[in-house]
């Protein structure tokens, strides 16, 4: 996959931190905005009718099912980033899109109105008995996200690839937009069950998005079609082979989410920790957002001349500036008065949360060199360490959630977020350790450009 033609660049100028800084940014807003999106659905929820058990439902049975369905899909925005070349393989890449999507959507119905929903929340998850009924409901009127979100990173990462990140934070505007007109409306009239408006709000907010991604999309056909043909030829086998361990990796990466809930489920105060594990996990991901928006700008930007280098230094600043902010919130009054005022948790509850946040403050670091050495592997079409890394992640997950499990020590929010924290330090060591080949060869390459320059 590196012997590529650069299609957003200006030949024979190396990198330089404006133009990383200028892709990166709207991928950043787009994941903030994306971010807001669960605190928003949180607080609202926090504010109806049976706040405790539906915050605990949706939290640890709607999302972490829908999550996990959706997963394959997930890595869509990276591989249509990287493979988006030319007219034909966006062509190809659409097609497989629609196919994919429909398929996941099929499966999220399946469970949603089967018994096999009653199995994954009893048997799987162990879930609380309050939260069965309206965890169901949420599922079903979330149905159509996996189609949606596979379709609006397909086009998103074409975006990218052609130079357009900023398109994607438009994308982003409009699912918020949606988002805040059906939580105003369900926060003024009160009638619709906290799980219900939730799987409302995302359903609908992710539907426009993806809608609007195809709309917004064509205004750089002329630029697709006239990139040059990219050898050799995108077809259904290569794409296969090219992201196969993707799917895997994003397939095992999301299944943190069921398994932290499952964990959760058989630890001291269940109801309670799930209840807030719900409003952390939508500020720790706010947390990540940038430093996940940093795998994309380093698989469409790796390509330029001296790209890794800059890349390398650019990610420096860009871990010590999201670890600061996040310091910020957490060891400041800020995170006091969105835990009690924004999100509407209890004195005890903002407490618990509060500490939850900061086992989970080194995460921000994490992100963004996971996307570093993550984005490496990609850009040169060598995707299995990746998957490798999240096996990782999942195995460490594990032993820390069985240690919470054995010992019955700490409430099960705590161990969560001490288990996705070791978790992500061990993916990052894996992808640092497997990238060390590539990583080496593209600072040699960087050298050697330095120097035909001079």
């Amino acid at each position: 996959m590196n012997n590529v033609e650069t299609t957003n660049g200006k030949a024979g100028a190396s990198l330089q931190f404006p133009r990383i800084l200028k892709t990166w940014l709207p991928l950043v807003a787009s994941w903030l905005l994306m971010s807001v999106e669960m605190p928003a659905i949180n607080a609202v929820v926090a504010r109806l009718a049976d706040a405790e058990v539906n915050l605990a439902a949706y939290g640890g049975v709607v999302y972490p099912i829908a999550l996990t369905v959706e997963a394959p899909v997930i890595m869509l925005l990276a591989a249509s980033t990287a493979l988006s070349r030319d007219w034909k393989s966006y062509q190809t890449l659409k097609r497989i899109t629609l196919w994919f999507g429909g398929a996941l959507m099929a499966i999220h119905v399946l469970i949603a109105l089967t018994p096999l929903y009653d199995f994954i929340v009893n048997v799987l998850l162990h879930s609380p008995a309050e939260v069965l009924e309206p965890g169901r409901a949420g599922l079903i009127f979330l149905a159509p996200w996996s189609f949606a979100i596979a379709y609006r990173r397909f086009q998103q990462g074409a975006m990218i690839r052609h130079g357009h990140s900023n398109l994607v934070g438009r994308t982003t505007l409009v699912r918020l937009g949606v988002d805040i007109i059906v939580l105003a409306i369900g926060l003024t009239t009160k009638a619709i069950p906290g799980t219900v408006l939730a799987g409302l709000t995302q359903g609908l907010g992710v539907t426009c998005e993806a809608i609007y991604a195809g709309i917004l999309v064509r205004k750089i056909y002329p630029e697709i079609k006239a990139a040059p043909r990219f050898a050799p030829k995108l077809t259904v086998r290569r794409f296969v082979q090219f992201y196969v361990p993707l799917a895997l990796t994003s397939s095992l990466w999301l299944l943190w989410q069921p398994l932290i809930s499952g964990a959760i489920s058989r630890m001291p105060n269940p109801l309670e920790s799930l209840a807030v594990w719900a409003v952390v996990t939508g500020l720790l991901f706010m947390f990540r957002s940038p430093g996940v928006a940093f795998n994309e700008t380093v698989v469409a930007l790796m390509e330029e001349e001296a790209g890794y280098c800059a890349l390398r230094k650019f990610s420096r600043f860009a871990s010590l500036l999201t670890l600061g902010l996040a310091l910020v919130f957490v060891l400041t009054p800020l995170s006091h008065f969105w835990l009690t005022w924004v999100a509407n948790l209890g004195p005890e509850q903002a407490a618990i949360g509060r500490y939850t946040l900061a086992i989970g403050v080194p995460l921000t670091f994490l992100s963004v060199y996971i996307s570093l050495y993550q984005g490496t592997i990609v850009s040169l079409g060598k995707t299995g360490p990746v998957a490798e890394a999240t096996a990782a992640f999942l195995v460490l997950m594990g032993v820390v959630l069985a240690v919470g499990i054995g010992t019955q020590a700490y409430n099960g929010v705590y161990v969560a977020s001490a288990s996705f924290t070791v978790a992500h330090l061990t993916q990052c060591v894996w992808l640092w350790v497997r990238s060390i080949k590539q990583r080496r060869a593209l600072m040699s390459e960087s050298k050697k450009a330095s120097v035909g320059a001079d």
